[in-house]
C-alpha cells in the first residue's frame, strides 16, 4: 500500500478544489480503509465546497459521498463480518451514535450526533477514505464501480423519497426535476410499479425521462403545467418526489398534488416556499421532509440496481477534473451524473 494518496482538497468555501498529495489515513476500532475506484459527484458537494448550508465543514476537508471501492486495510480489534477485498460502498451516512431514539427506532438519518462522509469527515474524492465498518454498504460480487457510485446518494435518496410519498403500486407519482436524482428516480418508480409523469424545462430533460420510462413528461415552465398533471392523473399525482434545487417547483408540487396526496421534498435550494394554509388543510396535503436513508433502504436501492432495474446515467471525468464538475453543476451543465474514475 501507498504512504500517500491524491485527493481533491476544499481549503476555503467557494475556492477551487485542489489535488494534493496526502498521507493515507490508518484505519481506528470500528473503521476500515477503502481503496476507491469510483465516486459519483452530488450537488451537495457543492453545497460543502461552497460552505452555503447553516452547518459548515471544518476546513480543510475532502469532500464526496458516493464512492466505492474495495476494502484495503481493517481497523485494530475489528472481528465483524467484513474482509480485505470486499467490495464496499461509502455513503453520505459516514456514522449514527446508534443509541438515540432515532436510531433505535430506524431512522438514523435523522440522528443529531450522526457525522456525514465529505462534511464531517474526509470523503471520497481521493484513492482512499476512512468508513464506519458498520455503516458501509456491502456491494454485489463483480460489481460495476462506476455504475453503482451514484446509488449511494442519489439512488438511495430518490428511493426512500418515493417510499415517503406513500403512493402504492397502480398509482401517479409526480417526479419534478430529471437531472441526477430525477432519471433515477423515475427508474425506481417504475420498478415500484407507479405510473410517472415527469416535469422538467427543456427538451433535453424531457426527452431523458420518457426514454427511461415515464408514461408522461410535463414542461413545467408552461403556465398550465399544474393542470396538465391534474388532467392526466385524473385529479392529481398520489405522491410527488420533488428532486429540483428549485422553489417554484417546490410551490407549483402544491398546485398538482392530489387531495389526501403527500408531497416528498429531497432537493435542497437556499431559501423558503410559501405554503397555501387553506389548500394544504382543506385537501388533506401532506408536505414531508426526506433526507437520504437507513443501512436498510440502501441496501434495498443497491438491489434494484444489482437487478438490472435500474442504471444510473453517467458520464466518467478523471480525480484531476474534480473541480470542473463542481462549476458545471454550479450551472446547471451536468446530464445525469458525473462518476470520478479513481481506479
Amino acid at each position: 500500500m501507498n504512504r500517500t494518496m491524491r485527493a481533491a482538497v476544499a481549503r476555503t468555501f467557494g475556492g477551487p478544489l485542489r489535488i494534493e498529495e496526502l498521507p493515507v489515513p490508518r484505519p481506528g476500532p470500528g473503521e476500515v480503509l477503502v481503496r476507491l475506484k469510483a465516486s459519483g459527484v452530488c450537488h451537495t458537494d457543492v453545497h460543502a465546497v461552497d460552505g452555503d448550508w447553516p452547518v459548515q465543514p471544518a476546513l480543510p476537508f475532502v469532500p464526496g459521498h458516493e464512492g466505492t471501492g474495495l476494502v484495503a486495510a481493517l481497523g485494530p480489534g475489528y472481528t465483524g463480518p467484513l474482509r480485505e477485498g470486499d467490495a464496499v460502498g461509502l455513503p453520505w451516512l459516514h456514522d449514527a451514535c446508534g443509541h438515540c431514539e432515532h436510531c433505535v427506532g430506524g431512522w438514523e438519518t435523522v440522528c443529531a450526533e450522526q457525522h456525514n462522509t465529505g462534511y464531517g469527515v474526509n470523503g471520497t474524492f481521493a484513492d482512499y477514505a476512512i468508513g464506519r465498518a458498520d455503516y458501509v454498504a456491502r456491494l454485489p460480487r463483480l460489481p460495476d464501480f462506476r455504475a453503482l457510485a451514484p446509488i449511494l446518494c442519489a439512488g438511495v435518496t430518490t428511493y426512500k423519497g418515493l417510499r415517503e410519498t406513500e403512493a402504492r403500486a397502480g398509482e401517479w407519482v409526480a417526479i419534478a426535476g430529471i437531472g441526477g436524482l430525477g432519471h433515477l428516480a423515475v427508474q425506481y418508480a417504475k420498478a415500484m410499479g407507479f405510473y410517472v409523469v415527469a416535469l422538467d424545462v427543456g427538451e433535453q430533460k424531457l426527452g431523458l425521462a420518457s426514454a427511461l420510462g415515464a408514461d408522461v413528461v410535463v414542461d413545467a415552465s408552461h403556465g398550465d403545467a399544474d393542470e396538465q398533471v391534474r388532467r392526466v392523473t385524473d385529479g392529481g399525482a398520489h405522491g410527488v418526489l420533488v428532486t429540483a434545487v428549485s422553489l417554484p417547483a417546490f410551490r407549483q408540487a402544491l398546485a398538482y398534488v392530489r387531495r389526501r396526496g403527500t408531497i416528498s421534498l429531497v432537493g435542497l435550494p437556499p431559501g423558503e416556499f410559501p405554503t397555501p394554509v387553506f389548500d394544504v388543510v382543506l385537501k388533506r396535503i401532506t408536505v414531508r421532509g426526506s433526507i437520504v436513508g437507513t443501512r436498510n433502504d440502501l441496501s434495498e436501492a443497491l438491489a434494484f440496481a444489482a437487478a438490472g432495474h435500474v442504471r444510473a446515467h453517467y458520464t466518467t471525468v478523471p480525480l484531476a477534473e474534480a473541480d470542473d464538475v463542481l462549476a458545471r453543476l454550479r450551472r446547471g451543465e451536468v446530464d445525469g451524473r458525473v462518476v470520478l474514475d479513481i481506479g
